[in-house]
């Protein structure tokens, strides 16, 4: 059975991300048989749902898992409850809708140049994607550093308690030193 690792960037990121780069390098070298997408995300919450809906339908016969990173840990968490696969989340957010708030008006993506609004519409799509809890904690495994300067960790330990943890002093946003976790993640998706 093919396998493919599917990787969701944060809010106002890319695929050229250094996490998805770290990941794609190690796979190349040691699990060139496991497929690896990074798409670049769109702006509006609903179309970056259709565009997971679409990785998982065009690979439908294949073994999936899926790693997110801030937004993107919110967008796998959701993948993870809706297809019953397993996901990495790493310093997820968890009430992007509320977070985003403060961005309302115009934005313009950074790396598409793509002007969008933050609005009521656009919060209400982001809070549809919301899952209560995971129903299946031990497909799910949440990587934390308590330095994040951007979102609560206590938030995602609070909302994963049941799930596997790794909870760092430290770091920030990013994740400093994800690169040391690559071997571990790919043992516990595949």
């Amino acid at each position: 059975m093919a396998k493919v690792l599917l990787s969701l960037h944060g809010f106002h990121s890319s695929p050229g991300s250094l996490k998805a780069q770290q990941m794609d390098s190690y796979l190349a070298e040691h699990y060139p048989e496991i497929t690896f997408l990074c798409p670049q995300l769109p702006c509006l919450p609903k179309q970056m749902w259709e565009v997971i809906e679409s990785v998982f339908a065009q690979y439908s016969g294949a073994e999936i898992a899926v790693m997110g990173s801030s937004l993107g840990g919110y967008l796998a968490a959701k993948a993870g409850e809706q297809y019953g696969v397993k996901v990495v989340l790493i310093n997820p957010a968890v009430f992007p809708y509320r977070l985003l708030e403060q961005y309302a008006g115009t934005q313009i993506h950074p790396y598409t140049q793509e002007s969008y609004q933050i609005n009521e519409n656009y919060l209400q799509q982001l809070t549809a994607l919301d899952t209560k809890s995971q129903s299946n904690p031990e497909k799910c495994w949440l990587l934390l550093q308590k330095q994040d300067e951007v979102l609560n960790y206590r938030e995602a330990l609070n909302k994963y308690q049941r799930c596997k943890i790794t909870c760092e002093e430290g770091g920030d946003h990013s994740f400093i030193g994800f690169e040391r976790f690559l071997p571990a993640i790919i043992a516990f998706l595949f």
